[in-house]
């Protein structure tokens, strides 16, 4: 199921739209200078940002004056204001012009800010002529699920049911059901679902929505209840599928319940469920999770015999779990099985391999694999590059393996630049743990906590202390949390309590 978290992937412009909204008052140059630096959609921008301007400087008084709203919603924000679906009135000239794309990426920089949501959602519409879709419907509901507001989503839902532009879909009630039970509302769920008819969305797909979404957050006894209980099917009229099956065996090995999973997968059995490819791929977790590898073998011979085609999860399941159980040999021969069977490994596939054999001391052959990944058009990512870094034993070896992940695009993470600098500082390195942390300033990236820790722990274990005590200091200003250190006389004393 698509998740709404994949909402938040935002373009600059509209991050721009959300900084300028909340930032407008104090312009400084270093926000100009960032300002000049966003050339994509710059026009857009400038106008958005004159209009910001000048509807949040409050007019020169003696008296001080309330913040004022930036969007004007002509509504206080419990409520949302009837927007005409039929009418669509034109933008003043100078009030920006949105598309859809900059719209939906707005409202997820307000992701957690529904009240600033809402204010936009309502005056892009009512201001700027924007007529709303039924996805920017959606987005903005599931920002007020995401804070309970319940009443306003159902507000904007019967809004969506006047316009043949913007009806609700199935979408939109799977993020109902998901923020209702992710607030632990299981009834208000349901009682969506039935509320679904009205729409003429009370089918199969809302039926598997709701399952998904009770064992997406652990109330699978109660997904069990309606499919399986006393009162299973009433005013529901539904067979219950393998698909509403593996949700529940999923929700099961989300908690953790392995007993319970057993349990299941033998009344599967037992009820003549028909177990498909992806019942074999969650049971193969849940084996391989609760410590029991020889199980993971078992399952994958019955999947041949049953004459079910593995596919590339499956396979990397029992490579992983075979691997670690058995060596890196029976993983490699699974390996060959695999592309001669004709599906074809993807990253995590190769990963596993690398991590495997540099696990087992034969580095060389994993920079082989590493060669193999580009030649047969699989890029690696920085995951892949981890498994090799946490294995080589020279520093040269390890920035000459940084540049080359970097230079073949892979961007390095916060955690590789920490993992560096550790290794580094533990084997008494410090000029390498200075050139990792000037790449790090180089790729754009902010030192967080642990890259200070990091390299202040080298320092003080350089003797190094008053440089040490100026990053610590350094990084306080910041806000960050240091670590307390006896040799910076920032460690607590007498059993972690000061006196005095």
């Amino acid at each position: 199921m698509a998740h709404c978290s994949s909402f938040l992937n935002l373009s600059p412009l509209s991050q721009r739209i959300k900084e300028q909204h909340h930032q407008s008052m104090m312009l400084s140059p270093v926000h100009s200078r960032r300002r000049s630096l966003l050339s994509p959609h710059s026009l857009l921008l400038l106008r958005i940002q004159s209009f910001l301007t000048s509807h949040s400087h409050p007019s020169s008084s003696t008296q001080p004056s309330k913040p004022k709203s930036y969007f004007q919603p002509k509504s206080p924000p419990n409520s949302i204001p009837h927007l005409n679906p039929l009418h669509n009135p034109k933008a003043p000239p100078d009030y920006p012009n949105f598309d859809q794309t900059t719209v939906l990426q707005t409202l997820s920089c307000y992701a957690n800010d529904w009240k600033r949501a809402l204010e936009f959602f309502t005056w892009v519409s009512t201001s700027c002529g924007f007529r709303h879709t039924t996805e920017s419907y959606n987005r903005m509901i599931d920002v007020l699920g995401k804070f309970f507001e319940f009443d306003l989503a159902w507000n904007l839902i019967v809004q969506m049911g006047k316009s043949a532009d913007s009806m609700p879909n199935h979408v939109t009630f799977r993020i109902l059901f998901k923020r209702y039970v992710s607030a632990h509302l299981v009834n208000e769920a349901v009682s969506s679902y039935h509320k679904a008819h009205e729409f003429g969305l009370k089918d199969e797909v809302s039926f598997s929505n709701l399952i998904d979404a009770l064992c997406e957050y652990k109330h699978v006894i109660e997904a069990e209840e309606i499919c399986f209980g006393k009162n299973a099917n009433v005013g529901l009229c539904l067979c219950v599928d393998t698909k509403i099956y593996n949700m529940i065996l999923r929700g099961w090995f989300k908690m953790g319940w392995w007993s319970k999973c057993r349990e299941f997968w033998e009344e599967m059995d037992r009820r003549g469920v028909e177990k498909d490819l992806y019942s074999y791929s969650i049971y193969m977790d849940i084996q391989c999770k609760s410590g029991k590898p020889w199980k993971v073998v078992k399952l994958y011979k019955e999947m041949k015999e049953k004459g079910i085609r593995l596919d590339v999860v499956v396979y990397n399941t029992i490579v992983n779990t075979m691997g670690r159980s058995d060596g890196v040999e029976f993983a490699l021969r699974l390996y060959r099985e695999m592309m001669e069977s004709g599906c074809k490994p993807n990253v995590v596939t190769y990963n596993t391999i690398i991590k495997l054999l540099c696990e087992n001391g034969r580095v060389r052959e994993a920079y082989k694999v590493l060669d193999q990944m580009q030649v047969k058009g699989c890029a690696p990512n920085v995951i892949t590059y981890h498994s090799v870094f946490g294995y080589l034993e020279k520093p040269r070896e390890i920035l000459r393996l940084f540049d080359r992940m970097t230079g073949s695009g892979v961007r390095p993470r916060m955690d590789t630049y920490v993992m560096l600098m550790r290794k580094f500082g533990r084997w008494g390195f410090l000029r390498p743990v200075f050139v990792v942390w000037k790449k790090m300033e180089e790729h754009g990236l902010s030192p967080d906590e642990h890259a200070y820790n990091a390299l202040i722990d080298a320092l003080v274990q350089k003797g190094m202390i008053d440089m040490a005590r100026e990053y610590d200091q350094e990084m306080l200003e910041k806000g960050l949390s240091a670590k307390p250190r006896a040799d910076l006389g920032t460690k607590l004393v007498s059993g972690g309590s000061e006196n005095g």
